[in-house]
């Protein structure tokens, strides 16, 4: 916990720091590769959280095949998706209006690192090696940092290309500490029938919860790149930023939300007031971050990225309301899939392209595609909140019938 403190933190000020170096128009680039690497993260989180799962399920042969067929689909599915993005890369340019295309031909090329390197993470966090996973993280963070601005402050080249080069190094620093000398890619050993069957049913699972956080975390940022101007956009970003503060802030709350919930239906003891203790905590948190950025966003945005960016003020606490339903709802959503409940994923991706739908059809301006965010979270909410009472009302209803 202390490391993806420390993590975080990092990460957050790398992305201060490229704010205040590079000012809005060059920050729209930077912010649209950050925006890529999270994305990134998200599907590289399904190839942990399997490797996770199958290395506390499986032991002797079938770990051992299954660790030689995670890193092959990782591997595979890695080159794929790198070979797209360099073949594509000129068409990327025109779609984000981006200063050139090598910055997306580095990113392409790093990406089968990244996988393998979540597959890495996985074997730590399943074989509870905390140490290795801890360092892994860090060992990725620092370099990236250190690296970027090394070469933003030496190298005259253009700044995207130079952030992509550190986000491309920093993937072969987080593959530090690694243990690959038992892996055979081309091995007869692999998986199959009904172990790789159920792989592959949680690889989907977690698939299509992953690109529901995708879709809603990071559609605004990449749609206010094509459609808005390079200043625009930078100052889009710098919005983003500080207003999923209150994401961050929430994700804490959901690693204790889930074990707590399991532990209490195990038990057979009601896991609503559960619920509703973090969505209290949760809701005053987030109350206090929007009220605080609508009485002081001046002071906010200057502290944070200067006076450059000083145009988007009066936006800030809208941004950060829409990130404190997402959030609230977020908590529903774990909540329900804690308890093998996946209807609200459903719910999260429908009401996830929702948002994508009216941003492309309503975004004359920024202030007018943060509203459409809050409305596109105020459905969502509304219909975690209707699936609660639902669920519930039938649960009470099937008691009193017994």
């Amino acid at each position: 916990m202390g490391s993806a403190l420390i993590v975080n933190g990092g990460n957050y000020l790398y992305n201060l720091l490229l704010g205040r170096l590079l000012g809005p128009e060059a920050f729209a680039d930077a912010a649209l590769l950050v925006t890529l690497l999270l994305v990134l993260s998200f599907v590289g989180m399904t190839f942990q959280l399997a490797t996770t799962k199958f290395a506390v399920l499986f032991s002797g042969d079938s770990w051992s095949a299954f660790k030689n067929t995670i890193y092959k689909y990782a591997v595979i599915f890695g080159l794929f998706t790198g070979i797209i993005i360099l073949l594509f890369s000129k068409s990327l340019q025109s779609l984000f209006h981006t200063q050139n295309h090598w910055m997306f031909v580095i990113f392409g090329i790093g990406i089968p690192l990244y996988f393998v390197m979540s597959v890495n993470r996985g074997r730590f966090q399943g074989k509870q090696e905390f140490t290795k996973l801890a360092g892994t993280y860090q060992t990725e963070m620092w370099s990236r940092l250190l690296l970027t601005f090394v070469f933003l402050w030496f190298l005259p080249v253009e700044p995207g290309i130079l952030i992509a080069l550190g986000i491309g190094i920093s993937f072969v620093f987080g593959l530090i500490p690694s243990d690959l000398k038992s892996i055979d890619l081309f091995s007869k050993n692999q998986l199959v029938g009904d172990e790789l069957k159920q792989v592959w049913i949680f690889i989907g699972l977690t698939v299509g919860y992953e690109l529901t956080q995708i879709i809603i975390n990071n559609s605004d940022v990449l749609l206010v790149k094509h459609f808005f101007n390079s200043v625009d956009a930078g100052l889009y970003s710098s919005l983003a930023l500080i207003g999923r503060v209150v994401y961050f802030v929430a994700w804490m709350f959901v690693m204790l939300l889930m074990p707590t919930v399991m532990q209490k239906q195990k038990d057979g003891e009601p896991t609503a007031p559960v619920l509703f203790r973090y969505v209290f905590f949760i809701g005053g948190l987030s109350s206090l971050i929007v009220i605080t950025c609508y009485l002081f966003p001046e002071t906010i945005i200057t502290l944070m990225f200067g006076d450059a960016y000083i145009s988007v003020a009066p936006l800030l606490w809208q941004y950060a309301l829409a990130t404190s339903l997402f959030a609230i709802s977020n908590i529903f959503a774990y909540y329900f899939l804690s308890l093998n409940q996946y209807a609200p994923v459903i719910l999260s991706g429908i009401l996830g392209l929702s948002q994508v739908v009216l941003i492309i059809i309503f975004h004359s301006s920024l202030a007018i595609v943060v509203q459409v965010q809050i409305l596109a979270m105020v459905l969502l909410l509304v219909a975690q909140l209707l699936f609660f009472v639902f669920k519930n009302a039938k649960f009470n209803f099937q008691k009193k019938s017994i």
